[in-house]
């Protein structure tokens, strides 16, 4: 398994984690079970499992007017794709940039 791989299935693994996190706790709080924190929620999403807590919000309906939570989620997801985006993009400005310090040099 080459590296990549192995980071798209470890990726995979924390959204399928994320989105059942989602769903035990819209399912403890229709039965009055303790709640999964906010905060768990939010740190899953942070890790990389942002497509899993954005399908579980909107699958479930969960969470979806909680004020600052849905605030919090949409930036994690805005620095997630800033971040793919980079990421995308590394192979365009990387050569420009390191052109760009060989000059000054």
């Amino acid at each position: 398994m080459t590296t990549n791989q192995t980071i798209v299935l470890i990726i995979l693994l924390i959204n399928i984690v994320t989105l059942c996190a989602f769903w035990w706790d819209k399912h403890a709080a229709r039965e009055g079970h303790r709640r999964v924190p906010e905060n768990r929620l939010l740190g899953l999403a942070l890790l990389g499992g942002i497509l899993g807590a954005v399908a579980g919000q909107q699958l479930l309906r969960h969470k979806t007017r909680k004020e600052p939570f849905r605030t919090r989620l949409m930036l994690i997801l805005a620095f997630h794709l800033s971040v793919l985006v980079a990421w995308l993009s590394a192979p365009f400005w990387f050569a420009s940039t390191l052109a760009l310090i060989r000059q000054m040099s």
